[in-house]
């Protein structure tokens, strides 16, 4: 599935000041959530967008915004909500740009597109901006960014001998094969568009095929 690109989104009045703002947050982001992870959601919102029929400005404006609270949380051990925290920094920018009705489903979309949030996904645009976040997160692209993720924190390649139910995230224990059995294993069975779910299908066939050569491979029996 794909879609060619519309690109006459980047004259829209609200594109500059939205994208200058979020650039500047992710300048000093790690590179397991930096500005090249927004840019890829932000393709993945395009080409799911237009089967969906979203609204594209809504929609972009928010993927380029989903994740600047993760500057603030990283910074706190986690324990905040990175997509509220995202929202209440992208109200001031967003509140001249779009009307009421926008501005709103802008925001909510910030804060619904977590995995592990208490915020649900409602309007067409939340949704298409959930599935693309966690597309990015499975496949090749996703396998890439679990063993970056696991080398920002410090953890092993590998670690058998710990019990993954008793493993925490965000630490040291938080393995690239942890956060597929825990988080990325999952993630096809949770897209809410006909869209995702097709491309989250084909993700998720080659990442079971890797973590299952990259134990036997572990174990040296390939």
């Amino acid at each position: 599935m794909y879609c060619k690109k519309n690109m006459n989104y980047k004259n829209s009045i609200w594109f500059a000041p939205v994208t200058e703002f979020a650039k500047n947050i992710f300048n000093h982001a790690k590179g397991s959530h930096g500005w090249d992870h927004t840019q890829r959601v932000v393709r993945l919102c395009i080409n799911i967008g237009t089967f969906e029929k979203a609204d594209m400005d809504i929609l972009l404006c928010a993927a380029y915004l989903h994740d600047i609270g993760r500057t603030v949380n990283s910074e706190n051990c986690h324990n905040m909500c990175h997509g509220e925290i995202g929202a209440e920094m992208a109200e001031p920018v967003i509140c001249k740009l779009f009307n009421k009705q926008k501005k709103d489903n802008i925001l909510h979309c910030i804060r619904s597109h977590r995995f592990r949030g208490n915020s649900i996904p409602c309007s067409n645009e939340a949704k298409v901006l959930f599935d693309a976040d966690k597309i990015d997160a499975i496949g090749a692209i996703g396998i890439a960014r679990a063993y970056l993720f696991a080398g920002e924190i410090g953890s092993m390649l590998h670690n058998p001998d710990h019990d993954i139910s008793n493993a925490r995230s965000y630490t040291v224990e938080d393995t690239g094969f942890l956060e597929y059995k825990v988080k990325l294993v999952k993630i096809k069975d949770r897209m809410l568009t006909a869209a995702g779910k097709e491309l989250a299908c084909e993700r998720h066939k080659f990442m079971e095929q890797f973590f299952k050569r990259f134990i036997s491979e572990y174990e040296g029996k390939q």
